[in-house]
């Protein structure tokens, strides 16, 4: 049995991933912290999208942006009585095989940060509701950057889903339990 509480929200994009995650941290009753993960870019209506998730948060929940160290910005807020939501490992991801630069971090260093992520999360104290895409569900992609984002991004879902007390697929608004408190 999983005795930490991780939620682990996934779905494709506009399904609504977001925003139940918000609700499952504002009816958790705990302290707030979010941890955000996008990069601000020079593109216009990606910008629009951060902005509006920034006006959707709570005023009174506390911030973090963790465009690399993910695992350094979990520990920071992880605490007893204290709940952290991260939005979204999709976009983390793609921060580090992808970033702004255009210069990929090399594979041992990109796993080095995954595994201390997994290892935050598998010895996290309080409340942890992370989010990310389920991108896999199509064909597979034709070029050989595109699948490896594809493939580490399954791969790490499969991770998280596996350290969580429970998992919910979010489709079309509509929250799916995938595994709940207690399931193995």
């Amino acid at each position: 049995m999983i005795s930490r509480d991780l939620t682990f929200v996934l779905g494709g994009a506009r399904s609504g991933k977001s925003v139940y995650a918000e609700r499952l941290a504002s009816q958790s009753a705990l302290p707030v912290t979010y941890i955000a993960t996008a990069r601000v870019a020079g593109d216009a209506e990606f910008n629009a999208r951060i902005a509006h998730h920034r006006a959707r948060r709570p005023a009174h929940w506390r911030l973090l942006e963790a465009d690399l160290d993910l695992a350094g910005a979990v520990a920071q807020a992880d605490a007893p009585g204290h709940c952290t939501l991260i939005d979204c490992l999709t976009l983390w991801l793609a921060n580090l095989l992808c970033p702004a630069d255009g210069e990929p971090l090399p594979p041992a260093e990109y796993q080095a940060r995954i595994e201390a992520l997994t290892t935050a999360l598998a010895t996290s104290r309080g409340k942890i509701i992370a989010v990310s895409n389920e991108i896999g569900l199509g064909v597979v992609p034709l070029g050989a950057a595109t699948r490896l984002y594809v493939d580490e991004l399954g791969r790490l879902n499969q991770r998280i889903a596996a350290l969580s007390s429970q998992a919910t697929m979010m489709v079309a608004g509509l929250p799916l339990a995938l595994k709940t408190a207690g399931a193995a």
